[in-house]
């Protein structure tokens, strides 16, 4: 019975998914600093969302780490700083929550075109996934920036949207 080997990935590939783990683990952290900063605020639900996103996070890391073992890689994992702690209010959490998520777009867009470029058809296809699901993480936290914009200072607008980010 001839071995099943992996066809071995190329270098900016996979050195660029294996920085991409750094990077989910890093928004992980980010995502958890904001949680921590609403409990401190008395916004619960604000909390609730950026943890769930935190989880959501880990999970996107692992997806890239597993991927990479899967095709025989080993994965030396990058250092990941430490996230900023404090945030002036939650309009400004969430817009640093929408600008991160850009940022990881592009982050994927160029794993994409390093794929493309290397005729890496394993990886694009774990990419479409990815690409897919930034759309989605720049929609749901523009839509959230957007209502915090609408709702300004008021108190009584600002704890309706916290409550309603305890049912993600």
């Amino acid at each position: 019975m001839a071995e099943i080997t992996q066809t071995p990935m190329k270098g900016a590939v996979r050195e660029a998914m294996e920085a991409q783990v750094g990077n989910e683990f890093h928004a992980a952290y980010l995502y958890l600093s904001m949680a921590g900063s609403f409990e401190v605020a008395n916004f619960p639900g604000f909390a609730h969302w950026m943890r769930s996103q935190a989880k959501e996070e880990v999970e996107h890391a692992t997806k890239f780490f597993d991927f990479l073992i899967e095709r025989g890689e080993s994965v030396q994992l990058p250092a990941i700083p430490a996230p900023t702690g404090s945030f002036r209010s939650p309009l400004d959490a969430f817009e640093q929550s929408l600008a991160h998520e850009k940022k990881v777009t592009a982050q994927i867009n160029d794993i994409y075109a390093h794929a493309v470029r290397e005729n890496d058809y394993p990886a694009q296809v774990l990419l479409h996934w990815y690409i897919e699901e930034q759309v989605e993480e720049e929609a749901s936290a523009s839509q959230i920036v957007e209502r915090l914009r609408m709702a300004g200072d008021d108190p009584t607008a600002l704890l309706m949207l916290d409550s309603e980010m305890k049912s993600r």
